[in-house]
């Protein structure tokens, strides 16, 4: 543990939830092959698709429409449908497809097993503070079976724009009916967590899985676990 800035007293906890409650990398890889598979088998005149054609399709729809990216479930839901129209397929049935080739990729992107560890800091955690999720990313807190801990879920999109903007902070506190410097915000993202909090006005903690910081401020607080948050808190 490393501090870099002295606490203030907060009234409230929000965590990131991918890479920070558990390990996110895995359930991706399996959430794109359920995408990959589901589309198999809806068009299968068209094979098993290289995955960068997709990703390719997505860096084309930022380019033309830069907000797209704040809300990561339209921008992949719109790119599936761009590269099939592009493959020959009617917008239409592409539309169809795209939908439920997301579906696919949504309910796999959620099927993951949270850390009993968490669990158990998460209902300690939310005896004693109001929790909320703040995340860039869509997974389901019901589908992750934590959803009894959080309040509130911001999601980038609904929400509003992405870590680091400071949307979705300041709906939290909003909603939390505090000042922004009363809301402590963990994450292991130093330039979407960290820097996304302290323009904000919030305090932060950063769970350290990078090497170095991807960003010029210092989080409040600097952890290697989330055993060591359960022993500060």
């Amino acid at each position: 543990m490393r501090i870099y800035k002295a606490l203030l007293p907060f009234k409230a906890i929000s965590f990131d939830l991918d890479d920070t409650l558990y390990n996110n990398g895995p359930v991706i890889e399996q959430a794109e092959l359920a995408m990959q598979q589901k589309l198999l088998q809806l068009a299968p005149k068209l094979g098993l698709i290289d995955p960068e054609f997709w990703w390719q399709k997505r860096k084309e729809l930022a380019q033309r429409d830069p907000e797209v990216r704040h809300d990561v479930s339209r921008w992949r839901l719109l790119s599936v449908e761009q590269g099939l129209t592009e493959l020959g397929m009617g917008r239409c049935e592409a539309g169809e497809i795209a939908e439920l080739a997301f579906s696919a990729f949504y309910t796999a992107r959620s099927h993951l097993t949270v850390p009993e560890s968490s669990h158990q800091l998460l209902k300690a955690l939310a005896e004693r503070y109001p929790l909320v999720a703040i995340t860039n990313g869509n997974a389901d807190l019901k589908l992750l079976g934590i959803s009894q801990y959080f309040q509130y879920a911001y999601h980038a999109g609904p929400s509003g724009k992405m870590k680091p903007y400071p949307d979705m902070f300041y709906k939290a506190c909003q909603q939390l009916a505090i000042a922004p410097h009363q809301l402590l915000h963990i994450g292991d993202n130093s330039k979407a967590d960290v820097r996304g909090a302290l323009n904000a006005g919030c305090q932060a903690v950063w769970l350290k899985h990078e090497d170095h910081f991807q960003t010029a401020v210092l989080p409040h607080l600097q952890i290697d676990s989330l055993e060591q948050l359960q022993a500060l808190l």
